[in-house]
């Protein structure tokens, strides 16, 4: 049984990445998410994570670094499940239903560079950052809006 060792020509660990090139690879044309009246395409998707995850590196997000996410599950949160790992980056999803001091203290300690917020959940965000003590670097707040369109832009704040 020794020669029946998980080696590179029989296994390959699933990671979300392998996840997404291998359903656009195989099932590119099949939906891959319905959202309102919007539907995507797991090559639709693909490609607006890998330009997702190109404008994180062009902002100057980069291995290791902490993104943050605070939103509901929307188009946006869905693509950056993909993008941040993309990028190098650690994604750091946030509970919609926890109070702006946890929040704050979750983005503290997990030294987050940058916040991706629903635009319903801005005013929360906001207090979250706002209670950062005097020295501590903020994290850039990026709004998710047009969510109603399933268009995931970004906006920042």
């Amino acid at each position: 049984m020794n020669h029946l060792k998980p080696t590179t020509a029989n296994s390959c660990p699933l990671t979300p990445l392998t996840f997404l090139d291998r359903a656009a690879t195989v099932y590119g044309d099949c939906t891959s998410i319905v959202y309102n009246n919007t539907t995507f395409t797991w090559t639709h998707t693909h490609r607006r994570c890998l330009q997702a995850a190109s404008s994180l590196a062009a902002l100057g997000i980069g291995r290791s670094d902490v993104v943050s996410v605070l939103a509901f599950n929307v188009p946006a949160m869905y693509e950056l499940q993909f993008a941040v790992p993309m990028s190098g980056a650690v994604l750091n999803n946030l509970n919609t239903r926890l109070d702006a001091r946890t929040i704050s203290i979750m983005l503290r300690h997990s030294e987050s560079k940058m916040v991706f917020v629903d635009i319903h959940l801005q005013v929360l965000a906001q207090e979250a950052v706002a209670r950062f003590p005097p020295g501590i670097r903020r994290p850039v707040l990026v709004l998710i809006t047009d969510i109603v369109g399933a268009k995931g832009r970004f906006t920042e704040n």
